[in-house]
């Protein structure tokens, strides 16, 4: 593989360093959606909800190896129309994480973001499949995020029934 293939978006360190921002931003976007202030505090909780403390540990691992997931299924992904899509699957994810916080934190609205993190769940379903058209090792990367969505579903189902009508 020649250097400009290797360093280039089309792989190697450029898509990296894609899915790196584009990761960064989704993130900082989502902790300025982020507000746990008293109306937070003031829910009721499931006794198994996680520390606060631990949601930042959590999705630091869980990014982290989604990140590998992406580098290791974008190199495995053949140029042209497969790429795209796995992009327009990621991108899709993005937007569907940030748009819970949204619902959630600003809106205030765990109901209609009940929904939402179905969707979430969805679209990091279809990353995986077509991760795993091309690299199992890559899906793999995805399972921790998959599984700690399906909790945060029920977690958030929890919040609802505990605390409702929203």
């Amino acid at each position: 593989m020649g250097a400009s293939e290797d360093f280039g978006l089309a792989g190697g360190w450029g898509a990296a360093l894609a899915a790196a921002i584009g990761m960064v931003a989704m993130v900082f976007v989502g902790g300025l959606m982020t507000d746990i202030g008293p109306w937070y505090s003031n829910l009721k909780f499931p006794a198994w909800k996680p520390p606060n403390w631990a949601f930042g540990p959590i999705w630091t691992v869980i990014l982290v190896m989604a990140g590998i997931g992406v580098y290791l299924a974008w190199r495995a992904l053949p140029s042209g129309n497969a790429r795209l899509w796995f992009a327009a699957a990621l991108l899709l994810n993005g937007i569907l994480n940030v748009f819970w916080n949204y619902l959630f934190f600003r809106l205030k609205r765990p109901d209609l973001a009940f929904f939402e993190v179905i969707a979430l769940w969805l679209s990091i379903l279809l990353i995986v499949v077509l991760a795993a058209r091309v690299s199992a090792t890559a899906a793999l990367f995805f399972a921790p995020y998959l599984i700690w969505v399906a909790i945060a579903a029920m977690l958030n189902r929890s919040i609802v029934r505990l605390n409702g009508p929203f």
